[in-house]
């Protein structure tokens, strides 16, 4: 899980840097999202690499929900009988409603957003448009719903992160009493740049920065 789980932020990270680049115009934010698609050109034919990329992120997607269930079937297997307290952790509490149900949520919101982005299904402009006219048209002031569902989606992401490269850390033997208030500190602020990355994009086009 843990393993799966730096995949998926090396990808989030990257991707969000790509966003970022529809603050340099419409030309330079085009000419990203069509070298996406003609990597390793002309050793390989156009769109190989990105879609080698997008198996290895769904097969990662995939074994990642699959780590989730098993540990949490494993765990009550080993805890057949609840325990007499009934006094719970409130971080506990917290991590276990922001892994389980907000990866429900990042699942949904994922599906969405390939069915906007990627396949052009929900989009206003559909495919007959440039990357850059989709996603102005996507967040245009006039939809701003679908804004607050980007923003609120994305701060379950970083929840999700925050938690999440926190475990990584501690399931891969990292984490030791010295290191222990870094780690955290690293794990939220890389949640928290995240976070901010993905947001800043349709909150600039909702508020007319970005058109």
């Amino acid at each position: 899980m843990a393993v799966t789980g730096a995949i998926l932020v090396g990808f989030l990270i990257a991707h969000m840097i790509g966003n970022l680049k529809i603050f340099l115009g419409a030309s330079d934010f085009d000419h990203y999202a069509e070298w996406l698609r003609t990597m390793g050109e002309p050793a390989v034919p156009r769109r190989t690499v990105l879609t080698i990329l997008e198996i290895v992120l769904g097969v990662s997607v995939l074994l990642h929900m699959w780590s989730a269930i098993s540990l949490a079937r494993r765990a009550r297997a080993a805890r057949p009988v609840k325990y007499q307290g009934k006094k719970k952790s409130n971080a506990q509490g917290y991590a276990t409603h922001t892994m389980r149900y907000g990866g429900v949520v990042i699942l949904l919101f994922v599906i969405w957003h390939l069915l906007d982005l990627t396949f052009y299904a929900v989009n206003p402009k559909g495919s007959d448009a440039t990357p850059y006219d989709r996603v102005v048209a996507d967040f245009d002031a006039s939809r701003w719903y679908i804004t607050v569902w980007y923003v609120l989606a994305v701060l379950l992401v970083g929840l999700h992160l925050r938690h999440g490269i926190w475990s990584a850390f501690q399931t891969l033997g990292l984490r030791s009493p010295r290191n222990n208030n870094a780690l955290r500190g690293l794990a939220g602020g890389l949640a928290a740049v995240v976070t901010i990355g993905f947001i800043a994009v349709p909150i600039s086009v909702t508020f007319g920065w970005v058109s």
